[in-house]
């Protein structure tokens, strides 16, 4: 699943992302961690792309656990 919010593994290693954040929202935390680094990670100055990869974090999380439920009450309903 490629979508505007994953960036491409040149970008990530380029960056210097970790493996363990190479998730879907990778393309949205290059910006933040730019800018952490620009501002001596001063909590309030990159707030905005904070929200914005902590929203898009969520919304992964939300989507995930969506599916978990349909997967399992699929599993229960071949089991039945």
């Amino acid at each position: 699943m490629v979508s505007s919010t994953t960036a491409s593994q040149t970008e990530l290693k380029a960056n210097r992302v970790p493996i363990a954040w190479r998730d879907g929202c990778s393309a949205l935390l290059i910006p933040l961690n730019i800018c952490r680094k620009k501002t001596m990670y001063k909590s309030w100055e990159c707030d905005h792309d904070r929200h914005v990869y902590e929203k898009c974090q969520y919304d992964d999380y939300v989507r995930r656990m969506k599916e978990l439920s349909k997967q399992k009450r699929e599993a229960l309903e071949e089991a039945s």
